[in-house]
């Protein structure tokens, strides 16, 4: 037997970056972020005091919407 066929070279160990956990916890910031904007333009903008100014496009776009989810806007 040959020195060379007896010596044994170490593996690489593999760390995952993205673990399930961390992947999960991406996906649920994600979705809070995503809700919070979609209750900000149903339910909160007015266009008055809207983030993009005086335009009223967004509220007159969500209107309908808004009365029947039971938001009050006027």
């Amino acid at each position: 037997m040959s020195n060379a066929a007896a010596q044994t070279h170490p593996q690489a160990v593999t760390v995952p970056v993205v673990t399930a956990q961390t992947k999960s916890i991406a996906i649920l910031l994600a979705t809070a972020l995503i809700a919070f904007g979609v209750y900000y333009f149903i339910g909160i903008d007015q266009g008055a005091w809207s983030v993009f100014g005086k335009s009223m496009v967004i509220h007159e776009f969500f209107h309908d919407g808004r009365h029947f989810l039971g938001f009050p806007c006027h």
